[in-house]
């Protein structure tokens, strides 16, 4: 590349990178307890553990676990109920003021066999909870997912901007070559340049993924009002469905499974809510492999006759969210896959909060070693040294 291509490259990744690389580290720092959510919730008690019973035990109807919640909350509302995919004996309820209640909702877990309400903990409050939201919306809503989406979107183009630097500078050295006998940001800048080259691919599919993820509400709407809207024609006119008229959610859920043998209850949205109609029943189900546990395949039932209305194939802008979900968060290979999502995590901890020291430390003067691949501002090649100061 001619210099001046060098300089501008060398511009795009250092304000991308300053832009974004605070906001990359809350963001790596609180994601690396997500990777395993599961497994802290249940060392700090959190999550909520079925009785011991009988081996064989049935399961009781769906019915009489939807009237367990209830009871404990009458003037509530149903809005969604779910089951974990490693944790078939508890039902997982949440109830609302209203079905788009998104501030007095309540969770709670029921045994399926007993219907006994499980001790749930607030999660908004708990660890994992804060995490999440840290890492997921800021505490914002829509308003700080989409800047975190923006914020992934710089991230992107800093890798792409590093990766497009790394031969010029790279040049003169072998890869993978750190100078450790070299002054201590020099040593820095080369462990940031190869920990950033090695992680290349990881970070692109996680800040791809994670740009995705934050259009999730957006385009569950747009769903909502172009496909969905068009299968509820018949119902348009009708007035919304009172909830002492719905029909039996086990009668649902059972028309729902013969419509598409061989899948899997993930979760179920009642009348009102995102993810149904006024008049309808959101019955989503998956199916039992790694990657097709993740992709829903959503079924209407009219809540007042519990009959199927029709079944629907995801669009690709949605099959594309719900993939990038796990690769995301790297949960759906097991302790192998957790595991190696954690290390590249750490890495790229170290990648970025090395940029930053690189940064900090940038008017520290690095000595003209041309014969080892690093020039100073002055040289043939000046944006190269100032490339390895951008995080």
């Amino acid at each position: 590349m001619s210099p001046v291509a060098i300089r501008r490259w060398a511009w795009l990744h250092k304000w991308s990178s300053l832009v974004c690389t605070v906001f990359m580290l809350l963001l790596c720092i609180t994601g690396l307890p997500l990777i395993y959510h599961h497994e802290i919730g249940h060392l700090l008690g959190n999550e909520a553990e079925p009785a011991k019973v009988a081996a064989g035990t049935p399961h009781a109807s769906v019915d009489k676990i939807i009237a367990a919640g209830k009871a404990l909350y009458p003037d509530k509302v149903m809005m969604f109920m779910s089951q974990e995919d490693d944790e078939p004996d508890i039902w997982n309820l949440t109830l609302g003021d209203h079905p788009n209640d998104d501030k007095n909702y309540v969770p709670l877990a029921i045994d399926a066999r007993t219907t006994e309400v499980l001790k749930v903990h607030d999660f908004e409050n708990s660890f994992i909870g804060v995490m999440f939201h840290l890492h997921v919306d800021l505490y914002a809503g829509l308003y700080g997912k989409l800047f975190l989406g923006f914020m992934g979107l710089l991230l992107v183009i800093a890798i792409i901007s590093g990766m497009v630097l790394y031969a010029p500078f790279m040049r003169k050295l072998d890869f993978g070559t750190v100078r450790r006998e070299r002054a201590r940001r020099l040593k820095w800048l080369d462990i940031h340049n190869l920990l950033g080259i090695v992680t290349l691919v990881w970070a692109l599919v996680v800040g791809a993924t994670g740009i995705i993820n934050t259009w999730a509400d957006l385009l569950v709407k747009y769903w909502q009002y172009t496909e969905v809207n068009q299968m509820l024609e018949a119902y348009r006119k009708l007035p919304p469905l009172s909830v002492d008229k719905q029909g039996s959610m086990e009668t649902a859920m059972r028309n729902a499974l013969a419509r598409e043998p061989g899948m899997k209850i993930a979760f179920v949205a009642f009348p009102g809510t995102l993810y149904a109609s006024p008049h309808h029943y959101g019955v989503f189900l998956r199916g039992d492999e790694a990657l097709t546990s993740r992709l829903y395949k959503p079924v209407l039932v009219d809540a007042g006759t519990s009959q199927v209305t029709d079944s629907l194939d995801l669009p690709w802008y949605l099959t594309a969210l719900l993939v990038s979900q796990p690769l995301h968060f790297g949960d759906y290979g097991g302790p192998v896959m957790q595991f190696l999502w954690a290390m590249l995590d750490i890495a790229t901890i170290v990648v970025l909060g090395s940029g930053l020291y690189l940064w900090l430390k940038r008017g520290v003067t690095v000595p003209k070693q041309e014969e080892e691949g690093v020039v100073d501002d002055d040289a043939a090649m000046p944006a190269l040294a100032r490339a390895g100061e951008a995080p």
